[in-house]
């Protein structure tokens, strides 16, 4: 099966042109319509529009029976109204650029293109959600329940450098730690102040003590801020942190840490909001389908599929925790996600889309290599 890079590269124009910040939920709306026509003109039908706290989120469903495959991703992006003006859509020396165009606007397009070309769709999910970048607020319990059941799933986020598949995605934790104290005049009467900001900073240094690095265990004070004025003692102070672990016994470890975090100042209040966002995604869970992608990359000439573990999460963390199969990273290469280089090598993107072509049919034709079961064919009779 062989796609075309110029209607490839005409679809992912129309979505990185429609900008989509997850925060405006405007934008994000209007990216979902042009996506729908994008599906429309490609698979014939019409998705389901799912608004969950004004977030807009899409899926196309076929065959009666239940969902067999999923295919995932997001059309909301980190980039704010106005990038294009900074950075525009452009393809040149074999490069193409653009807000979000990497992460992950060229992934949704393949997985539109590769669902098109499907001779048999019977048992295929796709689902593309719009508050991703946020960590799914909204999305999470629809991406548990799509995938529920599923031999696999298959997320079109942006390879890992070299276009390495993404095996492997540690957990994220994510909490706020905020202290109340009592404020007073810095210059008249300190002493009758109880500072917020100094117990923000006990805080601070005791949840960053909690990281383990030989495990792998990333733990960060990102935001912080205290006090109101100057010449104040800070009555109030709150410190963000942002938890990365490779497995789940790590972050349950962090988690009673965090929990248990007492003041140390004498009239200071601490209290702890947040917790887990995303369970790990274990190498176990990509094994078999990247076995399979590796074996399907060569049958159909492409260079030797690698694979490649990752820090970042993503809704694929979600599924994997649901037990599901999940091959991730097998969108666009490139780089730059995030960053003002965030670029897609376009000679890439046929390839990866009849790789992702060949996954798709070959499980839904055959089962998963991870659960060999009964599967449904296109006529919806048993194979055995």
């Amino acid at each position: 099966m062989e796609f075309s890079l110029e209607a490839l590269l005409t679809d992912i124009e129309a979505l990185v042109c429609c900008e989509s910040p997850s925060c405006d939920l405007d934008a994000v709306a209007r990216s979902a319509e042009v996506l729908a026509g994008l599906g429309r003109k490609l698979l014939g039908v019409e998705p389901e529009r799912i608004v969950l706290d004004g977030r807009t989120h899409l899926r196309w469903r076929f065959g009666n029976g239940p969902a067999r495959v999923l295919l995932l991703g997001h059309h909301d992006t980190v980039w704010p109204m106005g990038s294009l003006e900074t950075h525009p859509f452009s393809v040149a020396d074999g490069v193409l650029r653009g807000p979000g165009c990497f992460d992950m606007k060229a992934g949704v397009v393949m997985a539109l293109h590769a669902a098109a070309a499907l001779p048999c769709r019977a048992g295929l999910s796709i689902l593309i959600t719009g508050d991703e970048e946020l960590g799914s607020p909204s999305s999470r319990g629809l991406i548990e329940a799509e995938a529920r059941g599923c031999e696999a799933a298959l997320v079109l986020e942006a390879s890992a450098d070299g276009g390495a598949i993404k095996t492997r995605r540690k957990g994220v934790s994510q909490y706020r730690i905020d202290v109340t104290g009592r404020a007073a005049h810095a210059g008249l009467e300190p002493e009758k102040g109880i500072n917020a900001g100094i117990e923000i900073a006990h805080q601070t240094l005791a949840v960053a003590a909690l990281a383990d690095p030989e495990r792998g265990t990333s733990v960060v004070p990102t935001l912080l801020a205290a006090g109101t004025t100057v010449n104040t003692v800070p009555a109030t102070a709150m410190v963000q942190v942002d938890v990365r672990v490779w497995d789940e016994d790590e972050q349950l470890r962090v988690d009673r840490a965090v929990r248990a975090l007492r003041p140390v100042l004498a009239g200071t209040q601490v209290r702890i909001s947040g917790g887990v966002n995303r369970p790990p995604l274990d190498a176990a869970s990509s094994a078999a389908l990247f076995g399979l992608a590796r074996e399907l990359s060569a049958g159909i000439g492409l260079p030797e599929l690698t694979e490649a573990p990752v820090g970042g999460a993503s809704d694929g963390n979600y599924t994997a925790g649901l037990g599901v199969p999940t091959l991730d990273g097998l969108g666009a290469v490139g780089g730059g996600a995030h960053a003002d280089h965030e670029h897609v090598l376009i000679e890439e993107l046929p390839g990866r889309t009849e790789l992702l072509f060949a996954l798709v049919e070959n499980v839904l034709a055959k089962g998963s290599p991870s659960t060999p079961k009964n599967a449904a064919d296109c006529s919806g009779r048993a194979r055995r």
